[in-house]
């Protein structure tokens, strides 16, 4: 059974760092995407970052780019997200994702290309 456990979420500063992290038990990643994704309060789930486990590929949406960074923990069957110059925006419930490359960009990116998800984390930045 694929499960996935998010850590490092919590309270911040705006202009703070927070790493997220999310380790996956039961299965290789090897042909997989892992992604992080975000809710806000009030708001929908929006793509965060992805990466190619096997590629290295990434995808940021443009509000992550410059401040997020994805790397990949081979040794943990893990992905890291380093969040830099946090802003008050960022504060949401934070979920880790796993889904099979399909080889798509659009199902990278979306949340229909993943199907395993972590529990959530939560990142509050406070200005």
């Amino acid at each position: 059974q694929v499960q996935l456990a998010e850590s490092g979420g919590g309270l911040v500063q705006a202009g703070g760092s927070l790493r997220l992290s999310c380790e996956v038990s039961g299965r290789t990643l090897n042909d997989y995407i892992m992604g992080w994704f975000r809710q806000a309060p009030g708001e929908e789930r929006e793509f965060v970052a992805a990466v190619n486990w096997s590629s290295g590929k990434t995808y940021y949406r443009e509000f992550a780019k410059g401040r997020f960074t994805l790397s990949r923990d081979y040794a943990r069957n893990a992905v890291t997200l380093q969040m830099n110059s946090l802003m008050s925006e960022d504060t949401a419930v934070y979920y880790c994702a796993v889904g099979r490359d399909s080889g798509s960009d659009f199902r990278a990116i979306s949340e229909f290309g993943y199907g395993y998800w972590g529990q959530g984390t939560r990142v509050t930045v406070s200005s």
